[in-house]
């Protein structure tokens, strides 16, 4: 239930993406990146909070599309969509949003990219308590198990924002820093928001 309850959200948010930006020829740019998962001396420097309870690694791929000069009152973003697989099966995610290539001088060189998202992750939303009545020390010891090792969302459907920092390589390649997160911003839920950090390198090429 769990990876076709991911694998439908994955298909609306990868369809939906490629029926926003449909177009007669393939354009845009695709992206690969490798990512340390759940970090959490990024969340701490900027007070939104890290979990720092689950291991591994992240792989993102994803699409962005070109500047979507029709949506110039909103700064002609690209929308990007994406899925993060995990290396330890923990916490994958989609997701789908605008970002904004920011230019430092002259394009070409260095560029600022903000993003702001919707997620949609297959981990936990919400982890049973541990030191609830009536429940065996087999099930106690489960339940303080995953206390201890896995992120509590709140739900699953999540905020993403990211930012990252990119170096045009050439006219087809950059390079980015990357920094993704996730949480429910006490808005899909209130209650624990112990949200994922990212962090890694990406890979882009533009078609």
């Amino acid at each position: 239930m769990k990876t076709a309850k991911f694998a439908v959200a994955a298909s609306l948010l990868l369809g939906s993406a490629a029926l926003g930006v449909a177009a007669p020829a393939v354009a845009g740019e695709a992206f690969v990146g490798v990512y340390k998962h759940d970090v959490t001396f990024i969340g701490k420097a900027v007070g939104l909070g890290a979990a720092g309870r689950e291991d591994g690694y992240d792989v993102h791929l994803g699409y962005r599309t070109d500047k979507l000069e029709n949506l110039r009152w909103l700064g002609k973003p690209q929308v990007h969509t994406m899925v993060s697989i995990n290396s330890e099966n923990k916490s994958n995610f989609v997701a789908a949003g605008f970002d904004w290539k920011i230019d430092f001088g002259q394009p070409g060189g260095f560029y600022l990219r903000p993003g702001m998202g919707l997620a949609y992750t297959d981990g936990k939303a919400k982890l049973p308590p541990a030191n609830a009545p009536n429940i065996s020390d087999e099930e106690r010891a489960r339940r303080t198990y995953l206390y201890y090792h896995r992120i509590e969302f709140g739900s699953h459907v999540l905020f993403e924002p990211e930012l990252a920092l990119g170096y045009q390589v050439s006219d087809k390649v950059s390079v980015e820093l990357s920094y993704t997160h996730l949480s429910n911003g006490q808005i899909f839920h209130q209650g624990k928001n112990q949200g994922l950090d990212d962090a890694g390198v990406r890979l882009v090429y533009a078609f």
